[in-house]
């Protein structure tokens, strides 16, 4: 290796340029090339990304139904410190829950109602 490295140095810069872009040609040429053979596997595999799209239209389609358009849900439960709200779905906020270890009820945090409702026996 120190042999090709001395013949380098030894080399003119007008040379070393003209070497320099020999390179960069054959590297771009391979590159190119590369691409190329890439694109031409994933054309025989999956269609390319045209056909990866279309193949999801398709099973949407196929199945021929949409999701459902639920109606948006109204907030139960606020935090009066910051006037976050929750609906009463999914994981309960962290306020709620760091206020519930703390011995508050959640009927505390309820929107509307100054005071927890008791049923009553009928």
């Amino acid at each position: 290796m120190s042999i090709k490295k001395l013949e380098l140095e030894a080399m003119s810069l007008d040379d070393l340029w003209s070497l320099h872009e020999e390179i960069s040609g054959i590297l771009s040429d391979r590159i190119k090339a590369e691409k190329q053979e890439l694109e031409k596997r994933l054309a025989v595999l999956g269609g390319g990304m045209a056909a990866l799209a279309e193949t999801s239209e398709l099973r949407v389609s196929a199945i021929g139904k949409q999701r459902r358009k639920y109606p948006r849900v109204l907030p139960k439960y606020r935090n009066p410190q910051t006037s976050e709200t929750w609906s009463g779905r999914g994981k309960r906020p962290r306020w709620l829950v760091a206020a519930m270890k703390s011995g508050r009820r959640i009927e505390e945090f309820r929107i509307g109602e100054a005071a927890p409702k008791v049923r009553q026996r009928a």
